[in-house]
């Protein structure tokens, strides 16, 4: 089982760490300048489809961030003996580019569906919509890697749990940190 929960860690940390890129993105007052919404003010419905909140700053630092993370994993899977020992998937195939950009964007994509149809309930930015915001950008990365890689079944199943399981973590360590306003 720790083999299972290690690769979930493992396979799914660009997109974990697309994720909190783009949040921490919004941070950076040197980026602020990049602030601009993707769904570049349109409105479905009366309202606007994204918002302020989801930008092309944020897309833009997770495909970043992804990407260089992917590409850390395939340089310590060659460069270390016990990677591959704890690691099923041979990451000397693996394109960290694609991938990391997949798992980066399909988090973000993920978090803007979900972000759209808690616009149409109504529901404001940085409230909770459980169970929607803890598995948006899980349900996001996994949809886009799929366009480049394809794992057994369960594989998904014990990822989606884990981290589930570590969304909620993070957001209340973020709170700690005062970096969000609420602790979930």
């Amino acid at each position: 089982m720790f083999h299972a929960i290690f690769f979930s860690l493992w396979f799914f940390a660009p997109a974990g760490f697309a994720n909190l890129a783009a949040f921490l993105a919004g941070k950076i007052k040197i980026l602020k300048r990049f602030n601009y919404p993707v769904d570049c003010h349109k409105k479905f419905r009366g309202k606007r489809i994204l918002g302020n909140h989801k930008t092309f700053r944020g897309f833009v630092a997770a495909i970043v961030v992804g990407i260089i993370v992917c590409s850390i994993q395939v340089w310590l899977y060659w460069s270390t003996l016990l990677i591959p020992q704890l690691v099923w998937l041979n990451y000397t195939h693996i394109n960290p580019v694609i991938l990391g950009s997949l798992l980066g964007f399909g988090a973000l994509f993920g978090d803007s569906v979900k972000s759209f149809f808690k616009r149409l309930k109504g529901i404001q930015p940085g409230r909770s919509w459980f169970p929607f915001d803890q598995i948006d950008y899980i349900v996001g990365g996994v949809a886009f890697s799929l366009l480049y890689i394809r794992l057994p079944f369960t594989d998904y199943i014990i990822l989606f749990i884990v981290w589930s399981l570590l969304h909620p973590l993070t957001t209340f360590i973020g709170y700690l940190f005062k970096l969000r306003r609420r602790p979930l």
